[in-house]
């Protein structure tokens, strides 16, 4: 089994409910997202998928995420924009950008929304 992983970055602000006083409150953060793939073998040029393939779905997914309020987005208008929650939705629209493969899928995926704190969501097949 192989994995791929890319990292990108965004910048966006969010409000959590009856998670803790301080999260209740409209605040940022510089999220980082560790995005991976996972693959059972190598194509003929020896990769399991071109990073920069990768990067661009990762980045057109982040792309709207990006310097919003994520409590107004249309994805968590319903769902808490918890990293948790970000994790599964990044994963869900990458997946939907590579297609359905038995040769390459989203693994997991790890929403940083500081330096030391992460959710990580691992896609079962």
């Amino acid at each position: 089994m192989f994995e791929l992983k890319v990292i990108t970055r965004f910048a966006a602000a969010h409000r959590l409910t009856m998670v803790a006083q301080q999260c209740e409150n409209l605040h940022g953060h510089n999220w980082k997202v560790e995005l991976c793939v996972a693959g059972p073998s190598l194509d003929a040029g020896g990769v399991l998928m071109d990073f920069g393939i990768v990067k661009q779905h990762v980045r057109e997914v982040v792309g709207k995420l990006d310097h919003t309020y994520l409590n107004e987005h249309p994805v968590f208008c319903k769902t808490p924009p918890s990293s948790e929650n970000m994790a599964v939705f990044i994963a869900e629209e990458v997946q939907k950008l590579l297609g359905q493969s038995d040769r390459i899928w989203v693994s997991r995926v790890h929403v940083w929304e500081s330096d030391d704190s992460c959710a990580t969501y691992v896609v079962e097949r």
